[in-house]
């Protein structure tokens, strides 16, 4: 990710161009640059010069390219927005776009719940975090909150609980309710240990993912559909966000899904090699998930 000012930033644009790099985000704020980028390990070294001869600075983001889920109770006071917000941001200096999410009626022990249409929205991230409560048998008795998530799942709570094994992926504790923000030097570290459980959890997907490839990689995706008109006229924040197995498209789908459909990549139509539905968050949203080779073989086949 490169930080610094406007100041010469297309210079930076075609370096990563001809390194035959991708521009994964970027965003402006008045004279201010932010820039996240994937490119080969080989240019690293050069990028960072280029980085610095313009009067910014360029670190590592081992998030950037996901969308994640941080998930609390509810939106009540007692439960956001501390620290949800504080491991969201977390997040985001890791490079993950990030959504803070409260469930409709998740308070309470014996009452707490989750619908179905909550969990499609969390389906549609990469990964979800649980921030959960103090007490160990309040957050043991709502493992049913996330056990059906289909998504890698990373609960955080005060206690450790029992019994969560086959219900999420891995669990942070030490951090429970509490109504100030994080900022002592052993709060940070936890902080720093959700991130890092985070990244080996979607490392893991990365592998997963890498044993049957995409059919094309979703930064392709993105860079086709840059020109796209309504993309390009979107006042929305970061109107394409990637994601691992495809990405999210910040225009209505009724409109347009067809041309979209339409568009070539490597000789194909995609809506042949990727599966294109409406967000359930609302209907000014899409969602693109890329199909495997195999699965794209498979279809070949039965055609």
């Amino acid at each position: 990710m490169y930080d610094g000012g406007i100041y010469r930033s297309n210079e930076l644009l075609e370096m990563i161009e001809d390194v035959g790099g991708v521009v994964l985000q970027k965003t402006r704020s008045a004279q201010m640059f932010t820039v996240t980028m994937s490119i080969p390990g080989e240019d690293k070294e050069a990028m960072e010069k280029m980085c610095t001869a313009i009067g910014g600075m360029v670190r590592s983001v081992p998030l950037a390219g996901t969308e994640i889920a941080v998930v609390g109770p509810t939106l009540g006071r007692h439960h956001m927005p501390h620290p949800i917000c504080d491991i969201a941001e977390v997040l985001r200096q890791s490079g993950a776009i990030t959504v803070v999410m409260g469930l409709a009626r998740g308070r309470g022990k014996a009452t707490s719940q989750i619908s179905m249409q909550e969990m499609d929205i969390i389906n549609e991230y990469d990964a979800a975090v649980f921030v959960l409560g103090n007490f160990k048998s309040c957050v043991e008795a709502k493992k049913h909150l996330f056990e059906k998530i289909k998504v890698p799942v990373i609960l955080v709570s005060g206690p450790m609980p029992d019994g969560m094994e086959d219900s999420c992926e891995a669990v942070v504790s030490g951090v429970g309710r509490k109504s100030e923000r994080m900022r002592t030097p052993d709060e940070r570290k936890k902080l720093e240990e959700i991130s890092e459980r985070v990244e080996d959890v979607l490392r893991t997907r990365k592998r997963t993912i890498e044993e049957d490839p995409l059919f094309v990689h979703p930064a392709e995706i993105k860079q086709l559909l840059e020109e796209y008109e309504p993309i390009k006229e979107s006042l929305r924040p970061a109107p394409m966000v990637l994601h691992l197995d495809g990405l999210r498209l910040k225009v209505p789908m009724k409109e347009n899904a067809g041309e979209i459909s339409e568009m070539v990549v490597y000789g194909r139509k995609l809506g042949d090699i990727a599966r294109i539905s409406e967000s359930r968050i609302d209907d000014s949203s899409m969602i693109i998930r890329i199909m495997t080779m195999s699965e794209v073989k498979d279809r070949d086949g039965n055609a």
